[in-house]
């Protein structure tokens, strides 16, 4: 009878240091990073918490195992890495993704501090004509890997793409790590790469399709799990 005393007494001391919140996930799980463990290397990402409708959204899907065994289902390299079509998961070879969900979007979370940089995680959407709110997919998102830019490229970007100057930190960046600057407050950042940047890479250059809209790699790309660790 003690030790069941004793560890009710652990137990309800353990739900009170982390405590559930009204969005239905625990402290600790705000405090956690992501591993995708995938079948070209592992890649760990710290979500961030300026953008928590999409830090929290991630984190059930994680949590609900939706990504496990999903397809990096478009790849273009100096571009990015797409996943989250859970339609993936038994694709057949060939077969045309893209357009799998959860059934829900995620409102968009733009923040000045957020940019395209390399290695940044971001949500896929729907194009501008029928999502003029800039909404996020419930679950596909992306990986940047994108290219460096010389002070030529960045002005064209500003010029032709974004019609908007780039602050000077940004335009630093993209100079040196590299990115996707004309992506820059149209999709949400949400989190970066802080392992695995050469996971990335290795994905990004995989045979594909190379059929515009799809670039579905050859040979499956896949997570075989994602899960919450906790943050060195």
């Amino acid at each position: 009878m003690n030790r069941l005393l004793a560890l009710a007494a652990l137990l309800l001391t353990f739900a009170a240091c982390n405590p559930r919140l009204s969005n239905g996930l625990r402290v600790h799980d705000l405090q956690k990073d992501v591993e995708l463990v995938t079948s070209k290397g592992t890649i760990l990402i710290r979500l961030s918490d300026s953008t928590p409708l999409h830090r929290d959204n991630f984190i059930r899907l994680v949590q609900k195992k939706y990504f496990d065994s999903i397809l990096f289902h478009r790849v273009i390299n100096q571009f990015m890495v797409q996943a989250g079509d859970p339609d993936s998961k038994r694709a057949k070879a060939g077969a045309e993704l893209g357009n799998g969900g959860p059934g829900y979007t995620v409102p968009a979370e733009f923040r000045a501090s957020l940019f395209h940089k390399k290695g940044v995680i971001a949500a896929a959407r729907t194009g501008d004509d029928v999502n003029p709110m800039k909404a996020s997919s419930g679950s596909q998102f992306y990986l940047v890997q994108g290219k460096v830019f010389t002070e030529a490229g960045l002005d064209s970007v500003e010029n032709m793409r974004l019609r908007r100057k780039l602050p000077a930190a940004h335009r630093e960046v993209y100079k040196t790590l590299g990115g996707t600057p004309h992506l820059d407050q149209n999709y949400t950042v949400f989190g970066e790469v802080i392992s695995g940047l050469n996971v990335v890479d290795s994905i990004a250059v995989v045979p594909t399709s190379g059929r515009m809209g799809s670039d579905r790699p050859l040979a499956d790309v896949r997570i075989i799990r994602a899960r919450l660790v906790k943050r060195k």
